[in-house]
Parts: structure tokens; sequence; C-alpha cells
């Protein structure tokens, strides 16, 4: 079965937003609030095991001495804390920048010009969402996917398949017809409850996390070398291209042991 859209994950997958992005954000937003709270690299690595900025803060939470007691007030603080987060994200995007990933931007433009549908699908909130793509494609950018679903559209976040099953729901298409880019153990999961076929390129929080049930995993769109199953010419210059995507997509009953 053809491949007829692209389904892209954005924190890991469009860009390394994580580490430097939404961390610092809501370490800005913990100074702003009065608190010493400070996630370091590492343990933000260890909270991204929980899907959502809001439920990382009251995960988070629950092992601080210093953190409201009672649930609703845990609730309000953390409602609070996220949206001041979202608020710096927004300004470290426009007044920084956080770049696309290598073969990204490559991608993007061979599925625009071969006429191949895309969507968005990510848990993310529609806020951070718009502030990294309007940064890098332009106030319209949304008019180049045929759908895009955020965190605010889904009842439950990854690893639940909701945000691809609505996908596959608004593209009107079949989910062996997709092909979704994951980076996440949590993503590939969402991606394989909806029997979506899905490409993992690895990023830095998941950079040696165990990823099951993916048709190719490697460590980015951006190089051809280091992927499972080999592509044909791996010392060939230059990133991970369409082709490849859908020659990995036709052979995925041979290749679904790798990940």
């Amino acid at each position: 079965m053809p491949v007829k859209a692209i389904l892209w994950d954005v924190d890991g997958v469009l860009a390394e937003t994580e580490r430097d992005g939404h961390r610092v954000a809501f370490n800005r937003a913990f100074e702003a609030h009065g608190l010493s709270w400070r996630w370091s690299v590492e343990h933000y690595g260890e909270l991204l095991a929980v899907t959502g900025g809001r439920e990382r803060l009251m995960h988070d939470m629950r092992n601080r001495a210093d953190a409201p007691q009672v649930a609703d007030e845990r609730d309000k603080l953390a409602r609070a804390l996220h949206k001041a987060k979202n608020q710096f994200y927004a300004e470290l995007v426009r007044t920084q920048g956080l770049p696309l990933r290598e073969g990204v931007q490559s991608l993007l433009q061979a599925c625009r010009k071969r006429g191949l549908r895309m969507a968005v699908t990510t848990t993310t909130s529609r806020s951070n969402l718009d502030a990294l793509m309007h940064h890098h494609f332009g106030a319209d950018w949304a008019t180049g996917f045929d759908a895009v679903v955020c965190g605010e559209d889904v009842a439950q976040k990854k690893p639940d398949p909701d945000v691809y099953l609505q996908a596959l729901k608004q593209l009107d298409l079949g989910p062996l017809e997709t092909l979704a880019i994951e980076d996440s153990p949590g993503g590939v999961a969402a991606a394989r409850a909806a029997h979506v076929p899905v490409v993992v390129t690895r990023s830095i929080y998941f950079a040696n996390a165990t990823l099951d049930g993916a048709v190719a995993i490697g460590p980015g769109l951006g190089q051809r070398q280091g992927w499972r199953p080999a592509l044909p010419d791996p010392d060939a210059p230059g990133p991970v291209t369409l082709d490849d995507l859908i020659d990995w997509h036709q052979r995925m009953e041979l290749t679904s042991q790798f990940g």
C-alpha cells in the first residue's frame, strides 16, 4: 500500500526543543513565580517519561516538600507555571531560535514537491507548536499541512493513540497509508497502537532508549549512516530522502523486527 501522508511529531523530531527550549522555559517560569526549583538536564530527561508539560509538573511536585500539599492547589500552580512556561518558550524561540534538525527541511520540501500530504501529530500545546513553526515557516505555516493535532485536541496524550486516530480521521486515510516520524518510546507506542508504521529519528534525550516496533530507526534524518535497516548507500553524502522512507514503508513487514 503506497504512502499517502507523512505524520510529523514535533519535539525531538522537527527540532531538539526539549533540553534547550522547554526545560529552560520551565526554569524561567519557576524563577518568575519565586520558586527555587530548577530542572537540570538530567532531571528533565527523567521527567520526559511523563508526557505533557503540566503533567510533568504535577509528577515532579509529588516529590517536593515545598510544593502545595492539597491536590487542587498543586493543579492550580501547575496550570499557572505551564502557562508562564509557554510564554517563555515562545520568547526563546523568537529571540534565540531553535534550529530544525538536519534533514527535516529537505524532507518537508520533497513531500510538498511531490504532493505527498502531511500532518502534525504532537501532544505539545498549540501555542508551543505555533511559536516554533511560525519562526521557521511564517505565519501561514499551517497551510502546508492537511491536519494538525495538538495536546488540546486529545483526551489522552501519548502513548495513547488518540493523536494518531484523530489525524487519520482528518486525513480520511487508513493507518497503513501513512508513515509517522517519532523519537520517543511514548511516541512510537502511540503510533503503533493506532497501527501507524513509524520511523524513529533518535533525539538527544532518547539516544539510547529501547524503541520497539519501528520499521526503521536511526540517528536522524540528516545522515545516512547508522540506520537499521541500513540504507542502500550509507556512505553517500546527503540526508535520508523521501524515497528512503517510502522504501522502508514498502518493506515494513520484513523489517518490523528492527527497533
